[in-house]
Formats: C-alpha cells, sequence, structure tokens
C-alpha cells in the first residue's frame, strides 16, 4: 500500500472501530461495514482483502485489550 492511502484508511478504519462502540460495546464490525467505511478510499497498489483482515485483526485485538 501506498503511503498517501494508509493515512485516509487509518483514520477510515479508527472511526469506525470508534463508532461501532470498540473497546468496550460492541464486537467487531461485520465486513459489510469496513467496505462502507472504507469505500472512499482508494487504494491502487493491493487488493482491499489485506486491509479488510487488518481491521478485523485490530477490532479482535482491541476487544481484547478492554479492561
Amino acid at each position: 500500500m501506498r503511503a498517501s492511502a494508509r493515512p485516509d484508511l487509518l483514520i477510515a478504519a479508527h472511526d469506525l472501530l470508534r463508532r461501532h462502540g470498540l473497546p468496550r460495546r460492541g464486537g467487531p464490525p461485520a465486513d459489510a461495514e469496513i467496505r462502507e467505511a472504507l469505500a472512499g478510499n482508494l487504494c491502487r497498489c493491493t487488493g482491499y482483502e489485506k486491509i479488510l483482515e487488518a481491521v478485523r485483526l485490530a477490532a479482535d485485538r482491541w476487544q481484547e485489550s478492554a479492561p
């Protein structure tokens, strides 16, 4: 992934996880929710599947770390 795409994707993913109530209330967002949250961010260098996996992993780890 190019450096120009990273900040926008990270901000969109973080915003999604916060809106979803993590790290305390909700579980991880569904794939459809992740895709919708990242839809406005274009990444030309990679498939979005790895990005989706990373958001899922971040959600799981964030949930596990909650007190």
